[in-house]
């Protein structure tokens, strides 16, 4: 199985979903604190929906959470008082710390539009983000060849000040940068609004994610579709 973890349908992920909320509310369904039957089914349909996301991501990912057994149950219950609180509108603006480098990611009431990551920090809109160091001790990707990288527009570099870079770490497969990165950056050479592109549901891609098809390899259809975007913002 090793190599085929980020290979996952749109269809069986829904199924797998579906599988996890099931055996949650069974389980739910047992504990006396918990009487209410909607609130049974929305936790089932809400753990079911993170652990899909969780098989999405790539091994170095989960060992790096595993190692934060202690502060986990802590971490998982204070994201999900983010989620509740950014659904109920309870808070405009929510936080909570990634573990990468010291940074934190903030949860904005309202996605982020394409004019407002020019201006917004890289955190609130742009997922996990690390260094050059966490990547390279963790990764084991050296410094020279994150730069080498870069300057071959074969990875996204966000800056986040002055000429500091971070980059966002669901762009690469084990230790490398997804292919097609360089074809997207060619036609979308602003690296903030080609992630904000590569990481949300694309219409003409029949409301795939691209960055999730450029990890499958599908580079030509992310190519061509990244394109058509680009001609689309300057019609």
């Amino acid at each position: 199985m090793t190599g085929t973890w980020n290979r996952i349908d749109p269809i069986r992920q829904t199924e797998f979903a579906n599988a996890v909320a099931v055996e949650i509310e069974r389980v739910l369904a047992r504990r006396d604190q918990i009487i209410d039957d909607d609130a049974i089914g929305s936790a089932g349909r809400i753990a079911g929906a993170i652990a899909a996301a969780i098989a999405l991501l790539q091994p170095s990912e989960l060992r790096a959470i595993d190692t934060m057994q202690e502060r986990l149950p802590d971490r998982v219950l204070q994201f999900v008082r983010i989620l509740a609180a950014e659904a109920g509108g309870q808070a405009t603006e929510a936080s909570a710390s990634s573990g990468f480098e010291g940074r934190s990611i903030h949860v904005s009431s309202r996605p982020a539009g394409r004019d407002d990551v020019d201006s917004m920090r890289v955190e609130d809109w742009a997922g996990r983000v690390a260094g050059p160091t966490f990547l390279e001790d963790n990764f084991g990707i050296s410094r020279s060849t994150l730069h080498r990288w870069q300057r071959s527009s074969r990875v996204v570099a966000l800056r986040t000040g002055g000429r500091k870079h971070v980059f966002p770490l669901a762009q690469f497969v084990d230790g490398r940068p997804a292919s097609g990165i360089r074809e997207v950056l060619s036609a979308m050479p602003n690296p903030r609004r080609a992630w904000h592109w590569l990481i949300r549901p694309a219409a003409v891609l029949g409301g795939r994610i691209p960055i999730e098809l450029l990890k499958q390899d599908l580079v030509a259809d992310v190519a061509v579709a990244a394109q058509h975007e680009a001609r689309m913002k300057l019609a």
